[in-house]
């Protein structure tokens, strides 16, 4: 028979790699803003600065231009990425419909789903009261956006919303840091909820056709895209 001391000999954990933490560092450069949009990632300047080698950077920009917070182009190399205004407004459209038929899905949502809406919001304040990274705000900030697609019980709505959230990241990350409006966002998404627990799915979804077009304004705005 195994000694009970000797049958967990098989198991263990693999510390982060260097390239996930060189990943998680530049990935917090860029929502905490020392790496601005179009900055360029060189690999030998950035190799040096961190103190590791080149074949390291290299795949750390690669998961970066995979989250979409980065661009590569023949030639230029690697660069955060740079919001346009046309797919600010193009994303933002596209959010408002899959918003939009979670909001009225209200009605018919599983008790689990609704839960989630004022869990992911109370994530969300408890994040803007506690002087939470940038980062860690837009994580939170767009659950709850994404949470009022998971009402429509569509796996696919949800994947759909979860890549259109990928392209808005580094954009809002960055307003919240020019505008300082975490809190105005938290108390206007505060009314949001409030008007879907009290099964005002109209009213509730006008709202968010006004939220996400005021938030496509105040992109373009506050980053002064053209």
């Amino acid at each position: 028979m195994t000694p009970p001391e000797s049958r967990f000999d098989t198991l263990s954990v693999e510390h982060a790699s260097t390239v996930e933490r060189v990943t998680a560092e530049l990935r917090r450069a860029v929502f905490d803003g020392e790496l601005e949009s179009g900055t360029p990632l060189r690999e030998v300047a950035l190799a040096d600065s961190l103190g590791v080698s080149r074949p390291t950077v290299r795949e750390a920009l690669m998961a970066l231009v995979a989250e979409g917070l980065a661009v590569r182009e023949p030639h230029r190399g690697v660069s955060v990425v740079t919001p346009r205004a046309e797919s600010v407004r193009d994303v933002c459209r596209a959010r408002f419909v899959l918003e939009g038929a979670g909001v009225r899905a209200w009605p018919t949502a599983g008790d689990d789903l609704r839960k989630r809406v004022r869990e992911t919001l109370e994530d969300y304040i408890s994040a803007v009261h506690g002087g939470a990274s940038y980062e860690d705000l837009n994580e939170r900030h767009l659950a709850f956006h994404v949470s009022l697609v998971e009402l429509t019980g569509s796996p696919r709505l949800v994947h759909m919303a979860d890549g259109l959230m990928d392209e808005l990241k580094v954009a809002l990350a960055q307003v919240d840091r020019i505008r300082r409006n975490a809190h105005d966002q938290a108390d206007s998404h505060e009314r949001l909820v409030k008007l879907l627990e009290a099964d005002e799915v109209e009213a509730a979804y006008e709202f968010v056709r006004k939220h996400i077009d005021d938030a496509a304004d105040e992109i373009i705005e506050a980053l002064a895209l053209t």
